[in-house]
């Protein structure tokens, strides 16, 4: 039986200068391109300035705010490409999910997180208990980088790529799997919320 590709809106959640959110996102990328079962759809938030929550929207922002929702609403499950600061997750990350609701209901989410000596978990925890509020479904497996300026070589290649690529893989398998049930569930019977 063929099945249609899952969209799998993959988010940069990152938008500071010099950030190393690019070197992962683009091996995570073509890591999940191999996929037949998947159909990518890359998130930059540094390329979406969003207003904050509360604040009224300039024209730029309002343009930038109705090109992201459709895409999030398309997506049938997400991966959330993000780092740690100060033991949690970028405020650009948190104000596009706060100005979005019904776009992450009943999909699942997964992680791929870098930074220091935490890889980025400390993130991924309280990411988690976000995404439990917006009634999404977060995997088990995760993708981390621990001190992650050292794990890259200069082809943007993880130097243990051979793990890596696993935990991706492993992480991807369970993130499909949630996909398709919540997709096909979100078919027969609506989600409300």
């Amino acid at each position: 039986m063929t099945r249609t590709p899952l969209r799998l809106a993959v988010i940069i959640a990152s938008t500071r200068q010099g950030r190393f959110a690019p070197t992962v996102a683009h091996w995570f990328t073509r890591t999940a391109e191999q996929r037949a079962d998947l159909d990518i759809d890359v998130i930059d938030l540094a390329e979406h300035p969003l207003a904050h929550l509360g604040e009224e929207a300039t024209p730029e922002q309002a343009r930038h705010h109705a090109a992201l929702t459709p895409r999030l609403a398309a997506a049938d499950a997400f991966v959330v490409i993000t780092p740690e600061y100060n033991h949690s997750f970028p405020a650009a990350l948190k104000n596009a999910i706060d100005l979005h609701r019904n776009e992450w209901h009943a999909k699942p989410v997964g992680f791929v997180s870098y930074g220091g000596l935490g890889g980025g978990l400390r993130a991924v925890e309280q990411l988690r208990l976000v995404f439990a509020e917006l009634h999404a479904a977060t995997v088990r497996d995760t993708v981390s980088f621990h001190n992650v300026w050292s794990l890259f070589d200069q082809d943007g290649e993880p130097l243990d790529a051979t793990i890596q690529n696993g935990a991706a893989k492993g992480m991807l398998d369970q993130l499909t799997w949630w996909a398709h049930a919540l997709r096909n569930a979100r078919t027969t019977h609506p989600y409300n919320a």
